[in-house]
């Protein structure tokens, strides 16, 4: 015969199964995917010798591809490993996240979040990723990951100087021999050039170089250009950003003259003598100017200067009976005008 506490025990578990199973929650529950953001795909840092800075796009869609209206927060995952314990191979040793703020999403406008932070070791190696949560238990996949060497920065570069040439620049500064606390280094220093225009923020020119001059090239001549240094540590096979040098501007100018004019010829004339020469082919020529001399000269003297739109000039200064020789030049727009080598040589008898 059973017992009443052996109903008992049955009853109670039969009961903690039926709530066990019957529950409905037997794993973490799944958010829908209509609220679930896209991942972040373009997460960027920026290091200086303050500390680094992350950025990225607030994401507009979700992954069913409905539209976003805000971000609750934004989870930064930070992991640091010393850069002789480095291994490629080795899963990153990603810690809590810490929650940035999020806001309203534009949608007609890419919005950035940031986070910095200057909590940094020396010769550690730093890998960040970010998560996009629209609730508490909303969040997107994992962002690209973003990863960088710290260590005590390089100096910024003294000296730097500009010099224009024409459509270049040539800059030259003193190299780099201290960290940013005075000790001397004892890794390499490369140099990075930044240029900036009309105020805009500098922008990298290339890829860091170990001289300590760069020319930079193709540039638009009678245009101001703005330039900086960034020395850049390379410790082992990472790169770490250091000092800024100074600001040094250069204007481009012209300094190519057009060809000189070809087809000269002379006529004389009731009046004079008339000069003809076909027009330059050179689209920035401005004009001509002419030159003359007396058989017992040396050297031609200026006479005429035309504008392009001519390509005739009448002298009417002349003596008669003496042999006249003409050259003509042509010069361009530029503020300190380039004026060609002189044509070939006519002659005339007047």
């Amino acid at each position: 015969m059973v017992s009443k506490l052996q109903v008992a025990g049955t009853l109670f578990l039969m009961g903690t199964l039926f709530l066990l199973g019957g529950c409905g929650y037997k794993t973490e529950p799944v958010p829908p995917d209509a609220i679930v953001p896209r991942a972040i795909e373009d997460l960027r840092y920026a290091v200086s010798d303050k500390g680094v800075t992350l950025s990225w796009t607030f994401p507009k869609e979700t992954i069913k591809g409905t539209d976003l209206t805000d971000i609750m927060t934004f989870d930064v995952y930070r992991a640091v490993v010393p850069v002789n314990d480095y291994c490629a191979t080795c899963p990153i040793p990603f810690g809590e996240p810490v929650a940035v703020a999020g806001g309203i999403v534009d949608p007609e406008n890419d919005r950035r979040g940031v986070y910095e932070t200057a909590l940094l070791r020396s010769g550690h190696k730093y890998f960040f990723k970010v998560q996009a949560r629209t609730s508490w238990w909303a969040a997107s996949a994992d962002s690209n990951i973003v990863s960088f060497v710290w260590h005590t920065p390089a100096k910024g570069a003294e000296g730097i100087a500009a010099q224009a040439a024409d459509s270049e620049v040539n800059l030259s500064w003193q190299p780099v021999t201290q960290l940013k606390d005075g000790r001397t280094t004892e890794y390499s220093v490369l140099y990075q050039v930044q240029r900036s225009q009309d105020g805009r923020p500098f922008m990298d020119v290339g890829a860091p170089v170990a001289q300590t001059r760069f020319t930079d090239r193709e540039l638009e001549n009678g245009v101001a250009y703005s330039y900086q240094v960034q020395s850049v540590l390379m410790v082992g096979e990472f790169a770490v950003s250091g000092g800024l040098s100074g600001v040094a501007t250069a204007v481009p100018v012209d300094q190519q003259a057009p060809a000189p004019p070809t087809g000269v010829t002379v006529v004389e004339t009731t009046g004079g003598i008339k000069v003809f020469w076909d027009k330059s082919r050179d689209a920035d020529v401005k004009g001509y100017r002419i030159y003359r001399r007396a058989a017992n000269e040396s050297k031609g003297k200026l006479i005429g200067d035309v504008a392009a739109v001519y390509t005739i000039f009448e002298d009417t200064g002349i003596v008669a009976g003496t042999s006249y020789y003409y050259t003509v030049t042509a010069y361009d727009t530029a503020a300190a005008a380039n004026e060609s080598e002189n044509s070939r040589e006519v002659s005339v008898r007047h």
